[in-house]
C-alpha cells in the first residue's frame, strides 16, 4: 500500500508515530521495514535519505518503491506493532537548506540567462551544481549577491499540486516529462520548479549562500554551493585562518592579502640573491677539481637545482667525470652525474643498480636520487676499477 507522506504535510516533523506493516531481511544484512505513514524522507530528487531511529532501533537508508517508503534497520520489528519514529533533524534541516539554496540559484540562473540544471549533487560537505551553459566569475558573483538578497527578502516558500490546467500556465523548470500529478515547489522572486524534496519554509531560513567556485565543465559550468550552517561554518574557518595569517603578517585582516604580495615579492627577491650567490659558490667550489680528472663531491643542504648547477660548474673545469651529491642516510640523496664529450649513462646505471636508484638522462648529463648511506656510495665508488666508471666510453 501507498504510504502516508508526513514530510510533504509538515518537513518539519521530527517525531511520529505508526504502524509496522511488513519487516523482511534485507540483502546485505538488515531489514526493510514498511509504515503506514513516516516522516523519513527517501532518497529522491537529488536529495539523500533520512536518518535516524524507530523504536531505537537505527535507520540506515530509506528507499520509495511503487508508493511504499521502505526503512533500512539493523534490527527487525513486528508487523502489527507501533513504531515509535524520530529523524536526525539536524541532519534533515541541513540537507533542506542545501536543496532549498539550489532552488534558488538554479532558478536565478535561469532566468537570467535561460541555462538548465543538468546535474546536482548534494554531497555530506559541499552541493553541485552542473548547468548547460557557461559562467564567469563575474556573473557567478552577481548570482550569489541575487541569491541572498532572496534569503533576505525572507518570503514564504509556496509547495502546491496545481491542475493539469494550472500547470499548462505556469512558467516552472523541470529536468524530465512529467505524466504524473506535479508537486512545485515556489520560491518567489527567484524559483518554480517541479520537486519532490523537502525545503525550509521561508527562503530566509536557507540562507546565507555562498558559491565556492565557479568551473567550467564540460558544455557548460559546475557551481560547489554551500547554505546555512554550512556556509557560515566554512566563513568562520576563513576568519580564523585570515585572523591567524593576520597575526603572523603584522597586518591588519584586512590587507593580508597586500602583505602576502609584499612577502612574496621579498622572498623573491631574496631567491635571486640566493642564487647569484650559489652560482658563485659553485664557480669557487669548482676550482678545487679543476686539476683533477674525475670528481665525487658531497655537499650538505644544496636543492636539486643547486646540486646541478655546481655538477655544471665542476664540469666546465674538470677534465673527467663528475658526480655531486646531497642529502643524508635517512632521507637519501639527489645527484647530478656529467661527463663532458663522454658518455655517463652506464655509471649511471650500474650506481642505480647497487645504490636502489632512479634517474637518468642524457649521454653527457644525468639525475636523479639513491635511497642508500654515505658509507654505501662512497664504498661503491671505491670498488668500482677507473675504467668501469663510464663502460659507455667511446
Amino acid at each position: 500500500m501507498e504510504t502516508e507522506k508526513l514530510y510533504y504535510a509538515d518537513p518539519f516533523l521530527t517525531r511520529f508515530s505508526a504502524e509496522v506493516l511488513s519487516c523482511a531481511p534485507a540483502e546485505g544484512g538488515g531489514y526493510w521495514v514498511e509504515l503506514d505513514r513516516t516522516a523519513f524522507y527517501p532518497e529522491g530528487g537529488g536529495q539523500p535519505w533520512d536518518t535516524g531511529v524507530l523504536n531505537g532501533v537505527p535507520v540506515t537508508n530509506v528507499q520509495l518503491r511503487r508508493g511504499a517508503v521502505l526503512h533500512r534497520t539493523a534490527a527487525p520489528l513486528a508487523p502489527g506493532e507501533t513504531a515509535e519514529g524520530e529523524i536526525d533533524w539536524p541532519r534533515r534541516f541541513d540537507l533542506m537548506q542545501q536543496h532549498s539554496g539550489e532552488h534558488i540559484v538554479s532558478g536565478l540562473i535561469h532566468a537570467a540567462f535561460g541555462y538548465d540544471n543538468v546535474g546536482f549533487h548534494l554531497g555530506a560537505e559541499v552541493t553541485t551544481i552542473d548547468f548547460s551553459g557557461p559562467l564567469s566569475p563575474e556573473q557567478a558573483a552577481d548570482i550569489q549577491r541575487r541569491a541572498n538578497e532572496a534569503v533576505w527578502r525572507d518570503e514564504a516558500v509556496k509547495v502546491f499540486w496545481p491542475s493539469p490546467e494550472e500547470l499548462e500556465r505556469l512558467p516552472f523548470r523541470s529536468k524530465k516529462e512529467l505524466t504524473e500529478a506535479v508537486r512545485l515547489v515556489e520560491f518567489p522572486g527567484a524559483d518554480l520548479c517541479a520537486c519532490c524534496g523537502t525545503h525550509v519554509a521561508r527562503a530566509g531560513q536557507a540562507g546565507p549562500i555562498l558559491l565556492l567556485s565557479c568551473q567550467k565543465f564540460r558544455e557548460g559550468s559546475r557551481l560547489e554551493l554551500l547554505c546555512g550552517r554550512r556556509a557560515l561554518d566554512y566563513l568562520a574557518g576563513v576568519k580564523e585562518e585570515n585572523d591567524r595569517v593576520s597575526v603572523l603578517l603584522s597586518a591588519k585582516v584586512t590587507d593580508t592579502a597586500g602583505a602576502v604580495e609584499r612577502l612574496l615579492g621579498e622572498l623573491q627577491r631574496q631567491k635571486e640573491r640566493a642564487a647569484r650567490l650559489e652560482g658563485a659558490w659553485c664557480a669557487l667550489r669548482a676550482r678545487d677539481c679543476s686539476e683533477g680528472g674525475d670528481a665525487l663531491l658531497f655537499e650538505e643542504d644544496l636543492t636539486p637545482d643547486g646540486v646541478r648547477r655546481l655538477a655544471d660548474a665542476v664540469l666546465s673545469v674538470c677534465a673527467g667525470r663528475c658526480v655531486v651529491l646531497s642529502g643524508d642516510d635517512g632521507a637519501g640523496y639527489r645527484y647530478a652525474a656529467g661527463w663532458t664529450g663522454g658518455d655517463i649513462r652506464g655509471l649511471v646505471r650500474a650506481m642505480n643498480a647497487a645504490l636502489r636508484g632512479r634517474g637518468g638522462g642524457k649521454p653527457g648529463f644525468c639525475q636523479g636520487s639513491l635511497q642508500a648511506s654515505r658509507g654505501e656510495i662512497e664504498s661503491f665508488f671505491r670498488a668500482l676499477p677507473p675504467e668501469d666508471w663510464a663502460p659507455d666510453k667511446p
